[in-house]
């Protein structure tokens, strides 16, 4: 069919034989959502100095806001993912998008840092719901090789976001643009979550949800609160000293989470629709990927941690300096992204995961002896500069070629609840990954120790990307079948392409 020329967008792919014309723009959107999600998660880290001041946040309350926003979010994809496949992904990305953007104004005109925190947990909850579109809405409207570039650009820029979030926050507070000092952290949002939202109204493509898909109730409740018992007390649970309740509250959300999955396979077995498709359970390279993407970010994010604590508390650098002593990681990410996605992907299969977390090794392993012979008289970032590249570099391989190669395993009618499962997994070992390091940093800072603090870090660093690597070689050795990636999939050799997209992946 020919893609008809008039104002509108052409019909969606699916309806086509033919390439979506504007599908590039769909990427775009893609990755601005995806960015003012990370940046969100991240550029509050370097504002806890000017939240203290402004609101009289104290170290509960700034923990909040950062905690917070991870503890709706985390809760919410799963069930976002599956309200995708329901009502459609383009609807609920307008709806995602649009409840982000507006929540980003509440938060920059919070009166109270309680204020400020109840728009962080709506603000992960609108979070919840756009997310899992984004990759949804990708495996729709690109396949075979373009999907590889896709991912080849979508990767670093993933990893990007979250690096840069502190420096572009350090920036905007230390500017104190039109006096608006951390409130411009959040305004940023505005114009990005406009811009995306105009340009996904115009140009994403219709595609009807599958109203036979039914939400289940239950088992949302259930992950929601299996969430918020793990990541609640990882917030709290540093500031008051690991209480016994803390440790009631994960042992509870282990016990959650096994009770989700005995109540998914139930679910199934009575003919209903579950939350998370047991096919999914049984590809290994999605659940083996699952536990690597929880080991890596949790390690990625919370080493950017630690490194900006040790800058704003250790060698007392302003939020703008203490942003800049990201650069390094971003440059080297993108570096890493750039000759993964380019190179190395498709070539090596997932060797490129295995290349990644060894070259992180050697960067973590620069960076200690790089800490041991500080002139702390004389300190600056390029002390530190090459090892926090290197490390980046080895981030930015795994990123670009992590997310392609879990996707590869997932078939279209699971996309919905793939994504979100991801995305939950990546929030939540987010979320331990800045418990833990945390926990491991202040431990040896409350004595001084800073450097002995960093030196612990990257100990715990160093066990994350081993376990990580480890993971890798239980994953297949290419993220697709042969035959998809010579652009042919069995289904395709029996399907009519007029009743059904077969996304070669």
């Amino acid at each position: 069919m020919e893609v008809l020329r008039v104002r509108n967008p052409p019909l969606a792919p699916e309806e086509t034989t033919a390439p979506y014309r504007w599908r590039w723009l769909i990427l775009v959107v893609m990755i601005a959502a995806e960015i003012m999600d990370l940046l969100d998660a991240s550029i509050v880290n370097v504002a806890g100095p000017a939240l203290e001041e402004s609101l009289g946040a104290g170290s509960v309350g700034l923990q909040w806001v950062i905690g917070g926003y991870a503890l709706t979010l985390g809760a919410g994809l799963v069930l976002g993912g599956r309200l995708g496949d329901r009502y459609g992904r383009r609807r609920m990305f307008l709806i995602g998008l649009a409840a982000f953007t507006a929540c980003s104004l509440l938060c920059a005109i919070a009166p109270t840092i309680e204020s400020l925190i109840v728009f962080r947990l709506l603000q992960g909850t609108a979070g919840a719901m756009l997310l899992p579109q984004g990759l949804g809405l990708l495996r729709e409207n690109f396949s075979g090789p373009e999907l590889t570039k896709v991912f080849a650009i979508f990767g670093p820029v993933l990893g990007l976001g979250g690096i840069i979030g502190p420096i572009l926050g350090g920036f905007l507070i230390e500017g104190d643009f039109f006096g608006l000092g951390w409130r411009s952290v959040f305004l940023i949002n505005l114009p990005v979550g406009l811009a995306a939202l105009i340009i996904a109204a115009k140009f994403v493509p219709r595609k009807a949800g599958d109203r036979a898909v039914r939400i289940d109730t239950v088992g949302a409740v259930l992950v929601a609160a299996s969430c918020a018992l793990l990541v609640l007390p990882l917030n709290q649970g540093q500031e008051d000293d690991w209480p016994l309740w803390t440790w009631l509250c994960m042992s509870a959300s282990v016990i959650g989470f096994a009770l989700f999955a005995v109540q998914q396979r139930r679910t199934a077995a009575a003919g209903r629709e579950p939350l998370m498709r047991a096919g999914l359970l049984r590809k290994s390279a999605f659940t083996v990927g699952l536990g690597g993407i929880a080991l890596f970010f949790g390690g990625l994010i919370g080493t950017q941690l630690v490194l900006t604590l040790y800058l704003q508390i250790g060698r007392h650098f302003t939020a703008g300096d203490a942003g800049l002593g990201n650069l390094p990681l971003a440059v080297g990410t993108a570096i890493g992204g750039a000759v993964s996605g380019a190179f190395l992907a498709d070539r090596i299969g997932r060797r490129v995961l295995q290349i990644g977390p060894l070259v992180q090794l050697l960067g973590t392993t620069v960076l200690w002896f790089e800490l041991d012979g500080l002139d702390t008289a004389s300190f600056s970032i390029w002390d530190i500069a090459p090892g926090v590249a290197v490390a980046g570099i080895g981030a930015g391989m795994v990123i670009a070629a992590l997310f392609s190669f879990i996707l590869a395993a997932v078939d279209d009618d699971e996309i919905g609840s793939a994504s979100g499962v991801l995305s939950a997994v990546q929030a939540v070992g987010g979320s331990i990954g800045v418990a833990i390091f945390g926990s491991v940093f202040f431990a040896q800072a409350e004595t001084g120790d800073f450097t002995g603090g960093f030196h612990r870090a990257l100990i715990v660093q160093a066990c994350l990307l081993a376990a990580f690597f480890a993971v890798t070689f239980l994953l297949p050795r290419k993220g697709r079948p042969e035959e998809e990636q010579h652009g042919v999939t069995p289904e395709a050799t029996t399907c009519d392409s007029d009743t059904k997209q077969h996304l070669t992946t």
